[in-house]
This record gives C-alpha cells, structure tokens and sequence, in this order.
C-alpha cells in the first residue's frame, strides 16, 4: 500500500525539520502493550527560539510533543487509539517523578497533535473541540485541556507561510501546492533543501511502484508528475551551475558531483525505510548503485531482499 510509503515519509520529513532543535524517535515503543508511537519530539531550551523557522510546525513543537500524521482522513478509532498512547507516556512520566519523588507539572507532559488531510464538521463536533482562530488560525481543534490532545485539519489550513511545512504533508492539490512553494523558497534557505532531498526520494519509491502497475492512485501519479519536474529542474541547475565551475576551472567537475550527492542521498533512503540502519555490509554496495541511473537502482532497492542486494553487488 502506498500509505506505508506516504507513512514512512512524513516520520522522515519531521525528523529532518526537528532534529536540529531537540529531540527526536520515531516509531517509539510504549510499554503497555506491543503499539509505536510515530514522532515523539523534545525541544533543546537553548533551541526553542530557532524553532520560528519551522512556522505553525515549529509552534506545535516548542513543546514535548507527539506527532501522529494519516495519509488519509483519520477515523474515531485512529483517534482514540493515538490518545490511549498519549496517555499511556503520561503515566510512564508519572510514574518515573513518583519513583523519583518529584511532581511533574502538567505542561510538563506532552501534547499530542494528530495530522489529518481531512476532518469533517460532524466528526470535529462529535469530539466536542474549540477552536482558537486568534492564536492558532483555522483547521486547528483542541480536545478538552486535560486530554491534551489536538486535530489538525490540514486541508483546512489557511494558505500562508506559515503553514507551509503541514501543508506539504496533505494530499493532492494542496501537498502539490505546498511542494512548488516549498521549492521556491530552497534555493535560498539549506533547511528547504534538505527537505526537497527527501521529497526526490519519495517520487523514486511511487514512480518505481507505478511502472511496477501497483497501487497508486490518482493523487500519487499526480504527485508523481510534480515531483518529477521538479526533480528534472533540480538536475538542470545542477548543471548550469556545473558548467559555470567548468568555464572557471577548465573542467565540469560540479555536475558529476551535484548529481552524485543527489543519487546517494535517494539511495541512502530508500535503504533506511527498508532495512533501518545501513550498517557496514549495506554501506559497500551504495558507491556501486551511484554509478547507476536512477531508472536501474530504484526497482532493484525496492524489489531484492538485503541478502540479494549485498549477493548481487559483493559477489
């Protein structure tokens, strides 16, 4: 199912936003039963000031914060299932000031914010939510203060800068949107840049599922089509400013490098969503794969076993 892959995404994408302003897991084991949580976040103090950078995100974060995003509308369940973590950390914490024998202050504990594409006016009010339109905006829905628990309606989310980084996890119109806004602004702003690297990636993994005939549906091909001419016009800057070094130097140096940086970044990942960490075995075949079309790697990451992957290139 491609949500997977839209799942494993968005847990790479915060990971990417936050890690330089805290603390970040992801897929967090809790202890009462066998359930993850998807993005635990604690902010560095000396951080919390940068975190402005991030907009409405970076609000949402300058606090312990869990981040559960759906691909798709959220249902009630889905609901209640994040809240039954939320509050299973909670008493984790309490437990451990008891043990400690301190008091644990409720700001203290983390809020959790619970991304949806979608959220209909019958679901929101059968959550009894508020809103706070004047600190917050629209599509924001806060559950009672003592369930410390927030809906964000994404698709609901006005049209600004500042919600730029919810936007992008949407779907549709407004994620292809919120990706050409996104490009606009990383040519001058490294944190963009990152990010629009992990963007490619996620085009590599569709594309690869698309000429496979697998499952995508009309909003991933027309994703699929963004991403690609953005990537196409990554490439060609690439190579301008390649041809630029070479005029300078004598030589064209920077291409080969532009493109090898980008290659090993979207192999890189893809390897970490399938296999976890890229250990010292994993490691010697990515110089081989660079050498690659991005055509010919992405559908030999995606279909061999680690076993073959390391057989086929080490053999």
């Amino acid at each position: 199912m491609t949500r997977f892959i839209h799942d494993q995404f968005a847990k790479q994408y915060l990971t990417e936003l936050l890690t330089p302003y805290g603390q970040v897991e992801t897929s967090k084991d809790i202890t009462a039963e066998v359930r993850q949580i998807d993005v635990l976040f604690i902010p560095s103090p000396e951080a919390i000031g940068n975190l402005t950078t991030l907009g409405l995100l970076g609000k949402m974060a300058a606090n312990y914060a869990i981040f559960e995003p759906f691909r798709n509308a959220v249902s009630k369940s889905e609901i209640r299932s994040c809240m039954g973590k939320l509050f299973d950390i909670h008493a984790d914490l309490e437990r451990q000031a008891k043990r400690n024998n301190n008091n644990i202050n409720e700001e203290e504990l983390p809020r959790l914010w619970i991304f949806s594409p979608t959220a209909s006016p019958e679901f929101i009010a059968s959550f009894n939510t508020t809103v706070d339109e004047r600190n917050w905006g629209k599509g924001i829905y806060f559950l009672g203060e003592g369930l410390k628990t927030v809906i964000v309606a994404i698709h609901q989310l006005p049209n600004t800068p500042e919600t730029l980084f919810l936007r992008i996890l949407g779907k549709g119109k407004v994620q292809r949107q919120a990706v050409e806004e996104l490009e606009t602004l990383a040519n001058n702003r490294p944190l963009f840049a990152d990010v629009i690297k992990l963007v490619n990636d996620l085009i590599a993994v569709l594309s690869a599922r698309q000429r496979q005939q697998q499952d995508i549906d009309q909003d991933d091909q027309e994703l699929i089509m963004k991403l690609s001419e953005i990537y196409q016009q990554q490439l060609e800057e690439l190579k301008k400013q390649g041809i630029q070094q070479g005029i300078q130097q004598g030589e064209r140096i920077g291409i080969d490098r532009g493109i090898e940086r980008e290659r090993r970044a979207m192999i890189e990942s893809i390897l970490q969503v399938r296999f976890g960490v890229i250990d010292a075995e994993l490691a010697t075949i990515i110089e081989k794969l660079i050498v690659m079309d991005r055509e010919e790697f992405t559908p030999m990451l995606l279909q061999l076993s680690r076993e073959e992957l390391i057989g086929r290139f080490t053999g």
